[in-house]
């Protein structure tokens, strides 16, 4: 909420703000304080205040996690003295990938090494030359960011950015034998952009065919940026739009991943 009253700020928007001394309240708050019931009345306030609805609406515009969203509508519950986290207050949770980080898992009696790995510019470094001869490579791009810029360098923007990473990925010769398996993630957050944000009113997408609420067309177009820089004919990229707060979906998704590695596994030891 102080990210989103700094930018209120910075917009020149305080003047619709009603709750004015809820803001000033926690715009002075301590980081070290403890959020108690007076504070997060005073943060349920502000969420539909106004003056803070307008500078949400314009968050493409700086930097914020947009799962917020999420926990400001439930402050109710998250509020109350015996509140436990639930598994989809946990999925909404987010932690920026930081080096490398390796999981296993055992899955009908096979194991998966999976690792985690940062996107982020100064991350890549870390990790692009680490990962020759591996069986599959999972790629996940933001559908809803195609109106926001980097974390680390406002001038460019996120869709781009990761269309060239892809680039760089997939023409890779240290994955040129590894499945290429791509996500579209946060359809359910592209659904609801692209109902205001016309893709045609960002400079670099203003060849977008569609307009409004073209969530389809969207897809496909968005689909279509990834695709093309492959410039392996014989290399085929699965792909798959998703919701990872979506458990069912993310269900579905990973069997198919699954027999993906599997059937990958099986052709690399030369059975097929």
């Amino acid at each position: 909420m102080k990210m989103l009253i700094e930018q209120c700020n910075e917009m020149k928007l305080k003047g619709e703000v009603v709750c004015g001394q809820d803001f000033e309240d926690i715009r002075t708050l301590s980081d070290e304080a403890e959020v108690n019931p007076v504070i997060g009345q005073k943060i349920k306030n502000l969420w539909t205040d106004p003056g803070i609805v307008a500078t949400w609406n314009r968050r493409a515009e700086f930097q914020i996690i947009e799962s917020v969203k999420y926990y400001f509508n439930d402050l109710d519950r998250i509020m109350r003295d015996d509140y436990a986290a639930t598994q989809q207050d946990m999925l909404y949770a987010r932690v920026r990938t930081s080096g490398i980080v390796e999981e296993r898992y055992q899955i009908d009696g096979a194991t998966f090494v999976m690792y985690d790995v940062g996107g982020q510019r100064n991350e890549r470094k870390k990790w692009i030359h680490c990962f020759e001869d591996v069986t599959a490579v999972i790629f996940v791009a933001a559908l809803s960011e195609y109106d926001q810029s980097l974390y680390e360098d406002a001038s460019t923007n996120r869709m781009i950015e990761a269309i060239t990473l892809f680039d760089e990925i997939v023409n890779n010769k240290f994955f040129l034998n590894s499945a290429m398996i791509l996500f579209l993630n946060k359809k359910d957050l592209f659904q609801d952009k692209i109902k205001k944000v016309d893709p045609k009113t960002v400079e670099v997408f203003k060849d977008f065919p569609g307009g409004i609420g073209d969530y389809e067309l969207g897809v496909q177009y968005f689909l279509g940026k990834f695709m093309e820089m492959n410039r392996q004919p014989e290399k085929e990229i699965y792909h798959h739009v998703t919701c990872a707060t979506d458990s069912q979906n993310v269900q579905v998704v990973f069997n198919a991943c699954k027999d993906i590695i599997l059937k990958q596994n099986i052709k690399g030891s030369g059975f097929m």
